[in-house]
């Protein structure tokens, strides 16, 4: 069996958001869609420490996108399965089932990690960018990160993987004792985020 997971190491990144640059033009993502982004636990504003200068200074990185659960509060609520898990433990979505309910978006203890697309996508060009085979996208659906899985299809990683500038993301088979996830895993401490919600998340954030 495999079981993909994202592995991301704080104390390599930057929060560039190289990440969501990445994701936004492989997925050809609409104007305001975004599925994949850094966030700053520190201070009040973006990139700004909590605490004072100059010994109890604090801050780090985490970047936030589906966390891909074993238990996916999401499809259990979806009223027209449009939610699903690969037997990899990818969790898709059929957005030419979706009817933009938002009950996933609800369901879903990962704030911000879904965006409503109101109305007909709208893009600042004229033409498509990114993977010819990325999924297409419709209006008034939620949509979410889905591990690039026509790049996964292809035997390829996830594009912000592939062009993270710090190095800090990692992406592979959790099952395979022999693989860097695993490897970094086993090897490191690292948290999941709301492990109690029981969802069981496969986004590992290093110490």
């Amino acid at each position: 069996m495999t079981k993909y997971a994202m592995v991301v190491d704080k104390a390599r990144c930057v929060a560039c958001n190289n990440c969501a640059m990445a994701c936004k033009m492989e997925n050809n993502l609409p104007i305001g869609v975004h599925w994949n982004e850094a966030r700053t636990v520190g201070g009040e504003e973006m990139y700004t420490p909590a605490g004072t200068y100059p010994d109890a200074l604090s801050m780090e990185h985490y970047t936030l996108a589906c966390q891909h659960c074993d238990n996916p509060a999401c499809l259990a609520v979806c009223p027209v399965e449009a939610i699903s898990k690969r037997e990899d433990g990818i969790v898709v979505q059929d957005n030419e089932k979706c009817i933009g309910c938002k009950l996933c978006m609800e369901a879903c203890p990962y704030e911000g990690v879904r965006t409503y697309v109101d109305g007909e996508p709208q893009f600042y060009l004229d033409f498509a960018v990114g993977d010819a085979d990325a999924l297409p996208h419709h209006p008034n659906v939620v949509e979410k990160c889905l591990f690039c899985v026509h790049r996964i299809d292809r035997g390829e990683r996830p594009a912000c993987a592939d062009l993270c500038r710090a190095m800090a993301r990692f992406f592979g088979d959790l099952d395979d004792p022999d693989s860097e996830v695993s490897r970094l895993v086993a090897s490191r401490d690292y948290e999941r985020l709301l492990e109690g919600q029981g969802t069981g998340p496969n986004v590992y954030f290093l110490s």
